[in-house]
């Protein structure tokens, strides 16, 4: 079962990578972090924390498309085009094939994930020009923005000599020569002098450290969303998988605050358990309309992820650091979820006709 799971999420990863949209993607992500500097420089704070901020945002949002649109792409369209006949018509059990399409979707998602990571880490070096003493880091742009064109370069020789796939050589090569570009970026300041490669990583009070722990924490949510993405593509199209997803996102984000207006307005206390609000919910002095926007509010709170769980943006910004214990139970929890959901997935596509 193990080595079936891997030889599907192989070639899915492979199918993925290749999709003209997964590449496009990466580079609307790329693109963005640019402009983030310059639209974080508008405002009458800490410039920087709003970067921060924007930048999370960005990468969240891609993560979400990505994981919609390849989802789509390796399942809904098999199913729909009956070439899954091929994998399950063989003893290949169909858990094991939403498993390996998962794990395929969620390699796929990670490389495009670490480039984009690699950008932001350009854009927290670069910061935010907010005055005209502030002076170009030329050795970020010169090379994140010469690794791009070597990517671009020698994805299109590959493509013409070789008859290489031109979005999956263009993303891999991009991963490898960004690397390279930031590890020469850690290497150089903004002057040109060689510094110790930890100096980025400690100045600051360590926040490019927090950085990077909390873009961990947005990568977990980000596999929440592959999963609800897969489990929705075993039923339904693109557009129904992603409207689903951008469903999930967005009320995911404002559940929290959900289940805490209704413990407001009913008088209970914040760390009441789910059994306990609902039946004050039903046990309440308010109206039957009340009560039953009170009971969606935390019907929506407990089932659907809570992604305000897993934002690190308002602690890395207000200078709050990560603890063990709180990234272990973010981790924790965002593991449990992605099991269950992934139970829904099996469950929808066993019962799913693909003859």
């Amino acid at each position: 079962m193990i080595q079936q799971a891997l030889t599907i999420a192989r070639n899915t990863f492979t199918e993925s990578i290749r999709q003209p949209i997964f590449a496009v993607l990466i580079l609307v992500g790329a693109v963005a972090m640019v402009l983030n500097q310059q639209l974080a420089a508008y405002t009458f704070t800490d410039d920087n924390k709003l970067l921060i901020d924007m930048c999370l945002s960005s990468i969240f949002l891609i993560g979400l498309l990505l994981a919609a649109f390849t989802a789509t792409g390796v399942l809904s369209s098999e199913i729909e085009n009956r070439t899954v006949l091929t994998v399950v018509s063989k003893p290949v059990a169909r858990p094991t094939f939403v498993l390996g399409k998962f794990l395929g979707v969620a390699g796929a998602i990670a490389v495009a994930y670490y480039i984009l990571v690699l950008f932001i880490v350009f854009a927290l070096r670069q910061r935010v020009m907010t005055t005209a003493s502030d002076h170009i880091d030329w050795p970020v742009v010169l090379f994140a923005f010469g690794g791009g064109l070597v990517a671009l370069g020698l994805a299109t020789a590959g493509n013409y000599l070789f008859r290489w796939v031109f979005a999956s050589s263009f993303v891999l090569t991009l991963a490898v020569v960004e690397t390279l570009a930031l590890l020469m970026v850690l290497l150089i300041d903004k002057d040109w002098n060689f510094q110790s490669p930890l100096t980025e990583f400690v100045a600051d009070g360590g926040q490019l450290t927090q950085v990077l722990v909390g873009l961990v924490l947005v990568f977990e949510a980000v596999l929440i969303l592959t999963a609800v993405a897969i489990t929705a593509s075993t039923r339904l199209g693109q557009i129904a998988t992603l409207l689903i997803c951008l469903g999930v996102f967005f009320i995911g984000l404002v559940s929290n605050s959900l289940s805490a207006w209704t413990n407001d307005l009913i008088g209970l206390a914040p760390d009441i358990g789910p059994g306990q609000s609902l039946l004050a919910i039903f046990t309440a002095d308010i109206s039957w309309g009340m009560m039953f926007v009170c009971l969606l509010a935390k019907l929506t709170y407990l089932v659907l992820p809570n992604l305000q769980f897993l934002w690190p943006a308002d602690a890395i910004t207000q200078g709050n650091p990560f603890s063990i214990g709180h990234v272990a139970t973010v981790t924790g929890y965002a593991a449990l979820y992605i099991t269950v959901v992934l139970c829904v997935a099996v469950s929808l596509f066993q019962t799913r006709e693909v003859g």
